[in-house]
């Protein structure tokens, strides 16, 4: 079977009124014989194309079809059902009851339209210049047509950048978009579980999901579980999804504490992906990872784990990356109308090489730097202290690289190539009780021997000149007597 045509009103009585006169158009009637032509239409039952009752039409008014499609070159969209010259312009509500319903939405974005209908109705009576209210279904049609739908209510008020990002929602348009190859953008957000964990401790906590999708391909690039949203982990999941996908051009996220983090964003800009964070309060922007959560993660997978009593984090994290690699990758997705992982392999990869792991981890961390202490050849980092290799005990400030929550690898880096030259370690003050000390090392060890130069030379330019003068040596010889025999 076809589908079912929809067409509207207009197009309804269009059609039923060409059929009515097109037989007349197709043979026009011999002069004379017109009239009573139409007085053969005006007798007959029609089928009304709304309502689909028999109904005759007169005879003037079947006359007028006719006349109106005669010389017309299209027929059908002159029988048309004439517009409203004041379609739209809704008379019922005055020019008043307008300006007071756009100034109560000022005030009230988040009332519903039921609410500013009744408070309409309410003012009216105190307010006789607003004049009668018309009905609550022309309330309504004319606030959506000016733009005052419901507002999501903010707790505690607004800040500064809700409010711009809320000005820029109203006056921007939202349009969806798609990168044309895999690889060239990924999105990555955190989510909230909806249940929670039970925790080898015999605790209950509620674990988050760090998603990374590919946005041409959809695919699931990495899944897992973490019991806080910290720089840490996501580092730990990124680089997962970069040793199994390789390195995108780009990557999506939003403005959280541990996606604009030094460490995340210098490790991005060092593996050379474009970081594009959406704007505050913009979650919509981010909208193929806001739907992943809602459709696949709440919707597919936790509802095939409600039967898990003493759900762990271990399970949680299995029956995931199981339930990714064998049906969401693999599933049919209705938008690209192909599976994820389909769609991954025909497209032209965007994306680059990735280091090894310990190249990875290396470009995580943070850049930053410290004053040496002179006395001991230490620094301070993080409320530790760190020894610094005697032969760097000429650097006033230390130029580091280290992970906040892993000081067990800290750099002492060249600041102009950005590579490592030393790997620092804590103060061992036990260790250094014994007494026992290294000889320094050189601090620079090109620096030539020193050799006999001689006097200086602005020495001998005083001395020629004191010579010039003509006077005396300044002082008196000094010969201590011979001992007497």
């Amino acid at each position: 079977m076809g589908k079912r045509i929809v067409r509207s009103l207009a197009e309804r009585w269009a059609h039923f009124r060409f059929s009515v006169v097109g037989g007349l158009l197709a043979a026009p009637p011999v002069m004379g014989t017109l009239r009573a032509a139409l007085l053969v239409l005006a007798q007959k039952l029609w089928t009304h194309p709304i309502s689909g009752e028999q109904v005759r039409f007169e005879f003037s008014t079947i006359e007028s079809w006719y006349y109106a499609a005669r010389h017309a070159s299209d027929p059908v969209n002159v029988l048309r059902k004439k517009v409203r010259c004041d379609k739209g312009s809704q008379l019922k509500v005055t020019h008043e009851q307008r300006e007071f319903l756009r100034g109560q939405y000022k005030d009230h974005p988040s009332w519903t339209v039921q609410l500013h209908y009744d408070n309409l109705v309410a003012a009216a009576v105190v307010h006789s210049d607003l004049g009668p209210v018309s009905s609550y279904a022309s309330i309504r049609r004319f606030m959506g047509k000016e733009g005052l739908r419901r507002q999501k209510k903010v707790r505690g008020g607004k800040t500064a950048g809700e409010r711009a990002a809320q000005v820029r929602l109203e006056t921007r348009e939202v349009r969806s978009y798609e990168l044309d190859r895999p690889g060239a953008l990924w999105h990555l957000d955190f989510h909230h579980c909806s249940r929670q964990v039970l925790l080898p401790s015999g605790e209950w906590q509620t674990p988050l999901v760090l998603g990374i999708l590919d946005d041409h391909s959809r695919l699931a690039c990495h899944l897992q579980w973490y019991l806080g949203e910290t720089t840490e982990a996501l580092v730990h999941g990124v680089t997962q999804a970069f040793l199994k996908h390789d390195c995108p051009a780009s990557l999506m996220s939003d403005n959280g504490s541990a996606m604009t983090s030094a460490e995340f964003t210098q490790g991005l800009l060092r593996l050379s992906i474009h970081h594009e964070p959406t704007l505050p309060h913009s979650p919509y922007q981010n909208a193929k990872q806001e739907a992943f959560w809602g459709n696949q993660i709440e919707g597919r997978l936790m509802p095939m784990l409600e039967g898990v009593a003493d759900l762990t984090l271990e399970q949680l994290n299995n029956a995931t990356l199981a339930w990714m690699e064998i049906e969401y990758n693999r599933h049919y997705h209705s938008e690209i109308r192909q599976t994820p992982l389909e769609r991954y392999l025909a497209g032209q990869d965007a994306s680059h090489p990735a280091l090894e792991p310990e190249q990875i981890r290396f470009a995580f961390t943070a850049a930053n730097s410290r004053r040496q202490r002179a006395s001991d050849g230490s620094i301070s980092l993080e409320g530790r202290r760190f020894e610094i290799p005697s032969r760097f005990r000429h650097l006033k400030r230390i130029p580091l690289r280290y992970a906040r929550w892993d000081l067990t690898r800290v750099w002492l880096v060249d600041p102009d190539h950005d590579k490592p030259l030393a790997s620092l370690y804590p103060v061992n003050k036990l260790a250094n009780a014994s007494g026992q000390r290294r000889c320094l090392e050189p601090a620079n060890t090109t620096q030539p021997e020193p050799s006999a130069s001689g006097m200086a030379p602005l020495l001998e330019q005083l001395m020629e000149e004191y010579a010039l003068t003509g006077l005396p040596p300044a002082y008196v010889p000094f010969s201590p007597a011979e001992d007497d025999e």
